[in-house]
């Protein structure tokens, strides 16, 4: 039986009720006057059904596709604004347990250097970090009980909330490690962590287990309710994705939405971010026994339906995606993105010629450095954020969803980003990033409505040009 409000797994992602969606898309994706009434619903900003998602994504009417695009901005700008938040991944450890497929970190893979940073090499590497301008990162490891206890994932987050280095400083450690148990999710919560991200890869329950077939990841219930564990211990920001192309993607994605009901409907609170990688080339990988690849036009439309169906979430993509695939995605729905990232166990202490021999997750496609993606995003129109105000501020879960789902956490996140952008600028920036990102804030800071908000953000944008830093709303 479906049910959206289930402790079960296999209740709240259920197999018949994804078939009968399925289905149900193919039946009527000629059904214009339905499809029409999906678009109207969808104007209104408060989201879709899987159902009524799946519709839209399997469109091929032209007119429509381009309605769903328009809508997809407007809701993206109503809001997100134009702001576009930075992080970077740190990758803590490739010792790994599993025996995932479509992962070189997989226990049998004998070609991959196995690597866990010291705590003394976590200094270097957040050091390097903080030296290219970042002040967010999301944690990754391998599951290893043995060589990536819980413990030394507390003990990396102490470190890297330690660490000052210049005017650099690390405000935000959101965590990408394996499920874990509600006692574990409340150590994590207490250790200040911001969003517990973790990808489902694929819903579909005989692929899943196909697909991981040894180790504690093969447990399918166990790893699809991680997320109602760690709601459960305390941590009210959680991120969720698949790997797409490991299976249909329509099944997937309508898995993705359905899991993101569940946590609405039990929690009040969906998910905070949702992620959507796309299989990529890596060691001991061949995307060739892969079939069911994911295209950019496709890629674009899913992107644009999950802007329109979960409206409040933030949307991620990393550097699996090209320049050009992340320029595309970006105005349909793209709220947060990877910058200079290094997919290897110290890849950013080592220096970019090291780093691209080292022990890497999956292959990087976008390999710019941050200050050119920053002055791409720039030159685009964008605000490259660094802000982490809400989580420090405490709005996070529902008082974040909330002003999100209302469009008031522009009001906040609108001058915290102008602030953090002149951060940036003033400390890391090459000297053409820096005066084009000036001519932005100027232009920018008229854009906010507040008056009040406009003139303690000018004094302050003052002051951090004159040494001050981390001011917030």
């Amino acid at each position: 039986m479906y049910r959206v409000d289930s402790s079960k797994a296999e209740e709240f992602i259920h197999h018949g009720e994804i078939t009968a969606s399925l289905a149900y898309a193919a039946e009527n994706a000629g059904n214009r006057p339905l499809l029409e009434s999906i678009l109207r619903k969808a104007e209104e900003g408060r989201g879709l059904t899987h159902r009524e998602a799946l519709l839209l994504l399997d469109t091929r009417d032209e007119e429509l596709t381009e309605r769903m695009f328009a809508l997809a901005r407007r809701i993206k700008e109503h809001i997100y604004g134009n702001r576009i938040v930075m992080f970077a991944p740190l990758y803590l450890s490739n010792y790994c347990v599993n025996g995932c497929v479509y992962c070189p970190y997989h226990l049998k893979n004998k070609h991959i250097p196995r690597r866990k940073l010291t705590q003394e090499e976590i200094r270097r590497e957040v050091t390097a970090l903080q030296d290219m301008g970042h002040k967010r990162l999301a944690l990754e490891a391998g599951e290893d009980p043995r060589n990536n206890p819980l413990e030394y994932i507390l003990e990396s987050i102490d470190t890297i909330y330690s660490i000052r280095h210049r005017n650099g400083a690390i405000r935000r450690v959101n965590v990408n490690i394996a499920a874990t148990t509600v006692e574990n999710y409340r150590r994590l919560r207490d250790a200040g962590i911001g969003t517990y991200i973790l990808f489902q890869e694929t819903y579909d329950k005989a692929a899943y287990e196909a697909l991981h077939p040894t180790g504690p990841k093969s447990d399918y219930a166990y790893h699809t309710e991680a997320m109602d564990r760690a709601m459960q211990g305390g941590i009210d920001d959680v991120g969720i994705g698949v790997l797409f192309g490991l299976t249909d993607c329509r099944y997937d994605f309508t898995g993705l939405l359905m899991h993101a009901e569940h946590l609405e409907a039990v929690y009040g609170v969906g998910p905070h971010t949702i992620s959507v990688p796309r299989i990529c080339p890596a060691d001991d990988i061949d995307t060739a026994a892969f079939p069911n690849a994911v295209s950019d036009e496709l890629f674009r439309r899913i992107v644009a339906v999950l802007r329109i169906a979960v409206p409040y979430t933030g949307m991620i993509v990393s550097t699996r995606e090209s320049q050009r695939s992340r320029e595309q995605v970006l105005e349909l729905g793209i709220s947060q993105i990877s910058g200079g990232s290094r997919t290897g166990v110290g890849g950013y202490a080592a220096g970019e010629e090291e780093a691209s021999h080292a022990s890497a997750q999956f292959d990087v496609s976008d390999t710019r450095t941050l200050d050119q993606i920053v002055g791409w995003l720039v030159g685009l129109g964008y605000i490259p954020s660094f802000c982490t105000a809400c989580y420090r501020e405490g709005r996070t879960g529902d008082r974040f969803m909330q002003l999100a789902k209302q469009g008031k956490i522009a009001d906040c996140c609108s001058p915290n980003a102008l602030m953090t952008l002149k951060e940036y600028l003033t400390d890391y920036a090459s000297e053409a990033t820096r005066r084009a990102g000036e001519e932005l804030i100027a232009r920018e800071l008229l854009r906010l409505p507040n008056e009040r908000v406009r003139e303690i953000t000018a004094r302050r944008l003052k002051a951090i040009a004159e040494g001050e830093r981390d001011f917030r709303f």
